[in-house]
């Protein structure tokens, strides 16, 4: 496997300086067995700072959404659960501004993110209280775009759940039609795994994956780790306009109300047995943790986000690199991590990286494209120009915004579009109806306008969320 390491560690030396990220670890597994690892940079920027090693331990963000979802599936597997049932079988205080819609959400709604409910303001409030008590700066940071004085405290999966249902929004369609990204619906699979279990989500996940899966430097706060493990220092970023400067930020933001959504704590050594189970069928070594008939659900292609894209339970599923790719990635302060799969060649891997903003998914498809005898920096998807007129490009311009915090402008520039986020400015190229990418990094990321029934650009899809147009009153109708 020598001959790709040359090309795919100058490509990632050179994406990581541009990113100015402090340490990242890159491992990768051939049928169950660690074949490459190697830590670029190192765990802190102190002069006493230790070399990163594969059980380094870093944030893995939105990966733990694969956990949750491995969580219902085993609960699925003994039988008491369906992921078919309906949502208020186990929560009956869901409160939502459709009745008709909160009795039809079911739990694989919330597991593809398709119960309907755009991006709401929860998780801000269900951290405030660490980043309050860890002093972080936010007048600058990217990492968080809100005023946290404004932001209602959430300590408790009660309190999230009296907040949703005070929540005033439009659903974005009938649970099932549409997808968008959602921390909330993963807050609600881990309340509905702890009144299933009888136990708190983090014991379930603790008894029923890591420790079968033998993850013995994987948990979700920093003090239930071993006390010996290394724990790689954060490190977040100024947003564009304020300079982009990279600066240590070594306080965990948490969030006990959401927590299935994305506060695990892991390692290369142990996400790459965590990883087996999606390439074995269930198994991790002799452990069976789940049947191979709920592998396959987990894995499938239940909707489709982009023409190369899917989601399926709590990963990504594409076609691509010679085979179907699961993967999942994950991004919050101090955090930036990857996992994937590639059943067809064996391969199972993942990234790790002590710095917010980071390449990760970029390392993913090059150590992919190096080890399958491919340039590093290849596409992984190959969009086709689409036609379309200066005139078209007027309906997609205006200002989108999300409850989350996200407020993407879109304009007119040389007679293309261009999208406005966070002080940088991106060219979006057509490639289908409605239909654009942009770039994020060396890839394309697709982007889809939704249109109402008067044929007028409401909504648009804009990193795997949709998110509201603000529309002037003449706008509502053509």
């Amino acid at each position: 496997m020598a001959d790709w390491v040359q090309s795919f560690e100058e490509y990632a030396q050179k994406l990581l300086a541009e990113a100015k990220v402090t340490g990242t670890v890159v491992g990768l597994a051939e049928q169950g067995v660690l074949r490459y690892f190697h830590g670029f940079g190192l765990a802190d920027d102190t002069e006493d700072a230790k070399a990163l090693t594969p059980d380094t331990v870093f944030g893995i963000g939105s990966v733990t959404k694969s956990f949750t979802c491995v969580a219902i599936m085993q609960l699925q597997d003994a039988g008491k659960l369906s992921v078919h049932d309906p949502v208020i079988k186990y929560l009956p205080e869901l409160r939502t501004p459709n009745e008709a819609y909160t009795r039809e959400i079911t739990i694989q709604h919330l597991m593809t993110h398709t119960a309907g409910f755009p991006p709401l303001d929860t998780l801000a409030g269900a951290m405030k209280r660490s980043i309050v008590e860890g002093g972080d700066d936010l007048s600058s940071s990217s990492s968080l775009a809100f005023d946290l004085e404004k932001v209602e405290e959430i300590n408790t999966k009660e309190e999230f759940m009296a907040y949703i249902g005070k929540l005033n929004y439009e659903f974005l369609g009938a649970p099932g039609t549409e997808f968008s990204y959602s921390n909330d619906s993963y807050a609600m699979l881990g309340l509905i795994i702890e009144r299933v279990s009888g136990i708190s989500y983090e014991q379930f996940v603790q008894d029923h994956i890591l420790e079968p899966a033998g993850m013995k430097n994987s948990a979700f706060l920093v003090e239930d780790l071993p006390e010996e493990a290394e724990v790689a220092t954060l490190f977040t970023r100024k947003s564009p306009k304020d300079g982009g400067e990279v600066y240590r930020s070594p306080s965990w933001w948490d969030s006990p109300s959401m927590r299935a959504a994305g506060f695990l704590k892991s390692t290369i050594h142990d996400l790459l047995r965590y990883t087996e189970i999606f390439r074995t069928g269930g198994l991790v070594g002799e452990n069976r943790l789940l049947s191979s008939e709920s592998v396959q659900d987990l894995t499938a292609p239940h909707v489709s986000i982009s023409p190369f894209q899917a989601y399926g339970y709590g990963l990504f599923v594409a076609n691509c690199h010679d085979g179907t790719l699961i993967e999942h990635g994950g991004a919050i302060k101090g955090v930036a991590a990857q996992i994937f799969v590639l059943p067809e060649r064996g391969l199972t891997g993942a990234v790790l990286m002590n710095t917010d903003g980071g390449p990760m998914a970029d390392l993913m498809h090059g150590i992919l494209n190096a080890t399958n005898g491919r340039s590093p920096d290849a596409v992984p998807f190959e969009y086709s120009d689409y036609e379309i007129s200066v005139d078209a490009l007027a309906a997609f311009t205006g200002e989108y915004r999300s409850s989350e915090g996200a407020t993407v402008s879109v304009e007119i520039e040389e007679n293309g579009l261009v999208a406005k986020s966070n002080g940088a400015n991106i060219p979006l190229r057509s490639v289908g109806e409605d239909s654009f990418v942009m770039k994020r990094g060396e890839t394309d990321m697709f982007i889809h306008f939704v249109r109402n029934e008067a044929g007028v650009v409401t909504r648009m899809g804009f990193g795997a969320r949709q998110l509201i147009k603000v529309l002037a009153e003449k706008e509502q109708t053509v």
